[in-house]
């Protein structure tokens, strides 16, 4: 069986999985869900030196300390950035990378390029180097396409801010062996707030789309992960 590692996007933690991972291991799966440095149980560790190169740090780190091997990496939203810089630095433990409504980005790129409306959030920071967690909206929207009132308190707790330079700082280049990875990009098709565009998929690389809003893992779990297996 696979193993998955799935990576939480920004503002959230590892338990933005909860609804996921046992459905993984359940059908036989090794699942691990890190909180990134700043969020969930690493909060604490929120500063303004923390960035996206802190953040591929973390899971580069926790490949090799667990010796993971042909890796189901899965980045949601942000963390498309993230999952994008580990498979630079280590492609030979990477099975697949799935995009989860996230942002992919060309070697050198930050998140700002790659989607540009990010800027203002930058231009906002609080301190000069915090985001805080972008508020509820009507519905279709919610709170990160999130609807139902039990689940918005939920996932408000625990949401944390994020630091400035996670969205200034670029991919690295790393190894061209990358670029071999098989890929899957699953679009959260059920609302998407104005001015947030996609880019086009290239030739050749797998894309899903479900129903629901951005945090699909905790409205559409277990239609997320039939879709995760496919990758497996």
């Amino acid at each position: 069986m696979a193993t998955f590692l799935l990576v939480h996007g920004a503002w959230h933690s590892g338990r933005s999985w909860d609804r996921v991972v046992p459905l993984l291991e359940a059908a036989g799966h090794r699942v691990l869900a890190p909180s990134l440095t700043g969020y969930g149980d690493k909060a604490h560790l929120l500063g303004p030196e923390v960035g996206l190169g802190t953040h591929v740090d973390d899971v580069t780190g926790l490949i090799e300390a667990e010796d993971l091997r042909d890796v189901v990496l899965v980045g949601h939203s942000y963390a498309g950035m993230v999952i994008s810089g580990v498979v630079n630095r280590v492609p030979n433990r990477i099975a697949h990378l799935v995009f989860l409504d996230a942002m992919v980005p060309e070697d050198g790129e930050t998140a700002v390029d790659v989607l540009p409306v990010t800027q203002h959030l930058v231009d906002a920071a609080v301190d000069g180097w915090r985001v805080p967690p972008m508020p509820e909206q009507p519905p279709p929207l919610g709170l990160f396409g999130v609807t139902d009132p039990d689940d918005v308190a939920w996932l408000r707790a625990m949401l944390s801010d994020q630091p400035v330079r996670c969205l200034q700082e670029p991919v690295r280049p790393g190894d061209p062996a990358a670029r071999g990875v098989p890929r899957t990009h699953i679009h959260c098709v059920g609302s998407r707030p104005a001015g947030i565009t996609r880019r086009p998929v290239p030739a050749g690389e797998r894309v899903r789309d479900l129903p629901t809003g951005h945090d699909c893992m905790i409205t559409m779990p277990a239609e997320l992960t039939e879709l995760l297996r496919e990758a497996a």
